[in-house]
């Protein structure tokens, strides 16, 4: 089974929170009690958040001992912003090419109007 890297990335940064455990992870690795604590959310609530981010490869988990923790591994995100860089590129494009026809419309001289009776 061919598994599309990019759309389990999209999918796992899709949700807020799961943002937000991705944000404090890219401060250092946290015991998933620590991420239950800060996000004020349960225990199971923040597992399968972070099941879903393992899925996605965003998140390795280790077990030490009885806790858990999660590191952030940025490499799918890399891929993202390679990905999406390729767009940007020709959006960037499209804007300069409409700023250009906007500066020239606004430079033309306008038309005299004509005077109705």
């Amino acid at each position: 089974m061919v598994v599309d890297t990019l759309s389990l990335t999209l999918g796992a940064v899709s949700d807020p929170t799961r943002r937000s455990i991705l944000e404090r992870l890219a401060e250092g690795p946290a015991a998933v009690r620590d991420l239950v604590a800060r996000f004020d959310l349960t225990q199971q609530a923040i597992s399968k958040h972070v099941a879903v981010l393992v899925r996605a490869r965003l998140v390795r988990k280790q077990q030490r001992g009885r806790l858990c923790y999660c590191a952030l591994d940025a490499q799918p995100l890399a891929e993202l912003a390679e990905w999406t860089d390729a767009y940007r590129a020709h959006w960037e494009a499209r804007y300069q090419k409409l700023d250009a026809l906007l500066d020239e419309l606004q430079s033309a001289p306008t038309p005299a109007k004509k005077k109705t009776r």
